[in-house]
């Protein structure tokens, strides 16, 4: 190859991808219209189940549980079940946890169960929501390849911020239009159409990793396999060091979050906690969309510590308690910073086991579900002892200060090579 190519060949790759090249990729756009559909359907399902349940019990406590259940086993079918993202072929895991999910919802909207009932279905069918997310995320970079798999990503954390605000509009108007029974059904149907997009759009891949009875390499249980490889993910100093940048510095400013209503309602009538929290939803939507498409490749890893550093530093302000429209202005560029992590997405690509991809990226899901879920019950507990603004701000130095600490991990580095297959 001659001089003049090469250089075309280094510049095309310095460059951003565009979203041309990225929905020119025929199975990118089934993934990103089955992952709109998936989470529309998701939203109006725990809108409707909480409505169900508060209707048919009158407890509170019942209904909130109700509109948190499908999360709740996130992390137990993280810890105890990733495995098998690996180990089933991505498109059979993700249709079979779409039609799992529409014969679950359709035994709800029949209405014969208990609300306790209701409530243990939902959670015994969460535990398999993230091996399907982990399978759907692990095949993105099979279907996309160099920036355009970051940009991707991007565009797939875009989708589900906005499909989640649609989700509740549209749930909201068929609890009026059919009642909760009604939505239900139509959320079956949702489920029904991702299974098919899925099926018909994607090709078949085989498993990334095989266990045969003929092998030197005894077959293992899913539960046993998961703990095993999470462990073996874990004491890879480079691997770990790229799973503690992507859980930390972005979970603990979600305790700001976690306290945005007490802030609100600290400010006086008229102040809204909608409109912070509305305001965090778009800064990171345009974050990831702006840094995503128009910044170069290099360009993003070498602001990716400076751009996690954003996330906490706004956050300091919230000591001097600014009124609602500049606080929402401070939460908008501090939730901006989340696009950080698209400046690490290639090098956790590079640093993982090709073979365990699924169950890396599904461990990456569930630490980060796990630690916003912590830093939000924290700045909870915080909040009953301390003004609001006092622990947004502690939330943002929290934030900044582990981002300090990782600072040699965020700052991009010689790009590392591929690891060695984890043993099987």
């Amino acid at each position: 190859m001659n001089s003049t190519s090469t250089t075309a060949d280094q510049g095309a790759a310095d460059r951003p991808a565009t979203f041309r090249d990225v929905f020119a990729v025929a199975e990118f756009r089934v993934i990103f219209a089955s992952f709109g559909v998936f989470m529309i359907g998701e939203t109006v399902k725990m809108l409707a189940l909480s409505v169900l349940v508060y209707e048919r019990t009158g407890s509170g406590l019942l209904a909130a549980l109700a509109y948190v259940t499908g999360f709740l086993p996130h992390a137990l079918g993280g810890v105890f079940l990733l495995a098998l993202a690996d180990r089933w072929p991505a498109r059979a895991m993700m249709v079979g946890y779409d039609l799992l999910r529409m014969a679950m919802v359709a035994v709800l909207a029949v209405g014969a169960m208990s609300p306790s009932a209701m409530l243990v279905l939902v959670a015994v069918v969460a535990l398999f929501g993230p091996v399907s997310n982990a399978a759907r995320t692990a095949l993105l970079p099979e279907v996309l390849h160099g920036d355009a798999y970051v940009l991707g990503r991007s565009l797939l954390s875009v989708a589900s911020g906005g499909t989640q605000v649609a989700g509740f509009a549209v749930g909201g108007l068929l609890l009026g239009l059919v009642g909760p029974y009604g939505a239900l059904w139509l959320t079956a149907v949702t489920c029904g159409l991702s299974a098919l997009l899925v099926r018909v759009g994607l090709t078949r891949r085989p498993a990334r990793i095989h266990y045969a009875p003929t092998t030197d390499k005894p077959a293992r249980g899913a539960i046993r396999e998961t703990l095993r490889v999470n462990r073996t993910l874990l004491a890879d100093r480079r691997i770990r060091g790229l799973l503690l940048a992507q859980w930390l510095p972005g979970s603990l400013l979600v305790g700001a979050e976690g306290v945005a209503v007490p802030y609100a309602a600290d400010l006086g009538p008229g102040a809204s906690a909608g409109v912070l929290l509305m305001a965090g939803a778009g800064g990171m939507l345009v974050g990831d969309l702006l840094v995503g498409r128009f910044v170069a490749p290099a360009r993003r890893e070498r602001w990716t510590p400076w751009l996690a550093l954003l996330l906490g530093v706004p956050m300091l302000a919230f000591v001097a308690r600014p009124s609602l429209v500049p606080a929402a202005a401070l939460f908008a560029v501090a939730t901006a910073g989340f696009a950080y992590q698209l400046g690490l997405a290639r090098r956790f690509l590079d640093a993982v086991p090709e073979g365990r991809r699924g169950q890396a990226f599904g461990l990456v899901s569930t630490g980060m579900m796990a630690m916003q879920g912590l830093a939000a019950a924290g700045a909870g507990a915080l909040s009953e002892v301390l003004a609001p603004g006092i622990v947004m701000a502690l939330a943002g130095a929290a934030s900044a200060t582990a981002t300090l600490i990782l600072w040699p991990v965020l700052a991009p580095a010689v790009r590392p090579r591929r690891s060695a297959p984890v043993a099987g």
